[in-house]
């Protein structure tokens, strides 16, 4: 019997995912304690697991004992996505709990997950203290970065985990595997296949289609008015726009808001002129910045061939869609608020899913556009249709977007289990 630890449990996906891997191996395992601060997380943790873990881990101070401890500590600090604060942040000190209750419990095995950010943040320092700290209460540590996508769960997800074993030298035969970075280089390598990579031969890896549910809710469509601005752009036909995002600064499968008339309509030049814009102030020899280079009349002019630029330029400064300082021009580039900034690629792979958006994500089915479901962000981290979600959907897509990518964290649970458990 395996007692454990759920610590900053979300909801529940760590567990259900150490659960199962011990479930494969024939162990018996038991939860003995388990915490999460988020009030709605832990009633959707109550509803699959008959307990409610609502504590502050930082004012905990008395536990069970236990043999193996679970932490997706908070990873905000050194996400991508956020400001990079690390230990400067509070939420980054939630670690040092972490170490409080290896240091008072001395359980023989842990697993942390967190962001792939942890490994460089600060240069690689951070990291090495996170390391450091473990070494020195006498775990034995090794880990892996990890993409979702190889454990056919169709999203793009890298993600670190640590694993430690307690007073001996442990052993993973799983190795780090970044994966594809985005779906379109996911589809390449998957058309590029040749191989059987089953016994059964060839078998396709999970991609978006496969996740979709059927007879979806009318309130999940995309309004009527975004609907016909879509359909200025591909006609009747929404199936093009799968891979598709709704943004201004970007080229490529891009939607901007000088197409859908977001400011105001604008003219075929209008457009054509943006979108000329946005391809070649990217380019080196208009400098290297990140998000391009703001561009003068001659500049522009080198790409631009229309005897029409003052009236062209003067239509888009008043509806706002282009900016001009000291004779340079720029995109004046905002959020749309559509209900969908990105439209998924039903062949291919899903972006990041994050708190703060997977509720925008998009998909078009049947022809019809529309934002991905509640039950669709959760298959898309590999929970199991068993797993109850509560009914309220604002907390369901911000659930998901934090949440552990289930059977990523099962294979290597059951590849720490399998080579070191005794």
């Amino acid at each position: 019997m395996i007692k454990f630890a759920d610590l900053f449990a979300g909801t529940g996906g760590i567990r259900l995912a150490f659960e199962q891997a011990c479930s494969e191996l024939g162990i018996d395992n038991k939860c003995v304690f388990s915490s999460e601060i988020d009030k709605k997380a832990s009633l959707s943790y109550e509803a699959n697991f008959g307990e409610n873990p609502l504590s502050d881990i930082v004012k905990v101070t008395d536990f069970p004992d236990f043999e193996f401890l679970l932490a997706g500590f908070p990873c905000q600090s050194f996400s991508y996505a956020g400001k990079h604060k690390g230990f400067a942040d509070i939420r980054g000190t939630l670690f040092f709990d972490v170490v409080r209750i290896l240091e008072q419990k001395k359980p023989k095995y842990f697993l942390l997950e967190n962001v792939r950010g942890l490994k460089s943040h600060d240069k690689g320092r951070t990291f090495k203290t996170i390391i450091k700290n473990l070494n020195r209460l006498g775990y034995s540590t090794k880990y892996l970065l990890l993409n979702s996508s190889n454990f056919n769960v169709p999203q793009n997800r890298v993600r670190i985990y640590i694993v430690g074993i307690l007073d001996n030298r442990i052993k993973i035969k799983l190795k780090s595997n970044l994966g594809a970075a985005d779906t379109h280089i996911f589809r390449a390598k998957l058309d590029k296949r040749k191989k059987p990579i089953s016994d059964n031969g060839f078998t396709k890896p999970v991609v978006v289609k496969d996740i979709l549910q059927t007879n979806v809710d009318k309130k999940f469509f995309c309004n009527k008015d975004f609907t016909n601005r879509l359909s200025r752009i591909v006609g009747e036909n929404f199936e093009e726009l799968h891979g598709y995002r709704l943004i201004d600064h970007r080229n490529g499968k891009s939607i901007h808001s000088w197409e859908l008339g977001v400011k105001g309509e604008c003219t075929h030049e209008e457009i054509e002129f943006m979108n000329l814009l946005i391809a070649n102030r990217r380019k080196k020899k208009f400098g290297t910045h990140q998000d391009g280079k703001s561009l003068t009349e001659e500049q522009i002019k080198t790409f631009f061939h229309s005897d029409n630029f003052d009236v062209v330029v003067s239509g888009l400064l008043d509806k706002g869609y282009l900016s001009c300082n000291d004779g340079r021009y720029n995109p004046f580039c905002g959020n749309m608020s559509f209900e969908v900034f990105k439209f998924l690629d039903p062949h291919g792979i899903s972006i990041t899913l994050t708190s703060s958006d997977c509720n925008r994500l998009g998909i078009v089915q049947d022809n019809q556009p529309r934002r991905i479901t509640p039950r669709e962000c959760a298959r898309l981290q590999g929970y199991p249709d068993s797993y109850i979600l509560i009914d309220d959907d604002t907390a369901v897509y911000k659930q998901m977007g934090n949440a552990v990518s289930v059977p990523v964290v099962k294979s290597v649970l059951h590849d720490m289990l399998v080579h070191n458990y005794r």
